[in-house]
């Protein structure tokens, strides 16, 4: 009996990928409105009544898609604020993360962007604002926290926020639209190291003018 569960669970489990799949390559690629179920269902090999089954509804699949990478998203900003290391390593492991996320799941990001920019498509609501209010108030957070132990220079932190999320947004909306610019993780690295750099302590010269006093 339980290995029979266990199958149906499994198989269950693919047919939720399958529509989830389904319906986030038409979302992206026809826009939400326009996307009916009797499309999911046949891009997935299933009937309307298993997609009600498992989501109830368009608005469900889409709920749901949204739900996975932010969910990620929340907990990564979280863990972030309350992991110890260097305020730089916690800010590269943040972006990196962040970018990996928005990477790995690149079509529902496209969804999104095509929501929130685009005209109304009677989609649920899902305050994406909240997010990026939470990502850009982790970042400062970690900043003042830099600041204040003298890893970083005494700069404006709300400036060196928006150089930060700068460099990060620029490299996620060119993976998003122009692909073959794309820099790749590793570039988002360089970059963000550059950026770091700009507003790091210069060790050397805080120790000499501690010494000429």
């Amino acid at each position: 009996m339980a290995k029979r569960e266990r199958k149906g669970a499994e198989a269950g489990g693919e047919v939720r990928k399958r529509l989830l799949s389904g319906a986030t390559d038409l979302f992206a690629s026809k826009g939400y409105a326009a996307t009916t179920v009797r499309e999911i269902v046949e891009r997935a090999g299933v009937t309307k009544p298993v997609l009600y089954y498992y989501f109830r509804s368009k608005e469900g699949i889409y709920l749901d898609l949204m739900r996975e990478p932010f969910g990620r998203f929340a907990a990564l900003v979280d863990e972030t604020l309350h992991t110890g290391g260097s305020a730089r390593e916690r800010l590269f492991r943040l972006c990196l993360m962040a970018y990996d996320i928005f990477a790995e799941n690149i079509d529902a990001a496209r969804v999104m962007y095509s929501i929130y920019y685009g005209p109304p498509q009677g989609a649920p609501f899902v305050d994406f604002d909240a997010y990026h209010h939470q990502f850009r108030e982790a970042v400062l957070q970690v900043l003042r926290e830099g600041i204040r132990d003298g890893e970083f220079r005494q700069v404006n932190p709300h400036d060196a926020v928006w150089a930060v999320i700068g460099a990060l947004n620029i490299a996620m909306e060119v993976e998003l639209c122009h692909p073959p610019q794309s820099i790749g993780r590793d570039g988002v690295r360089r970059v963000l190291e550059i950026v770091l750099e700009g507003i790091a302590m210069d060790r050397k010269a805080n120790g000499e003018k501690g010494k000429k006093r």
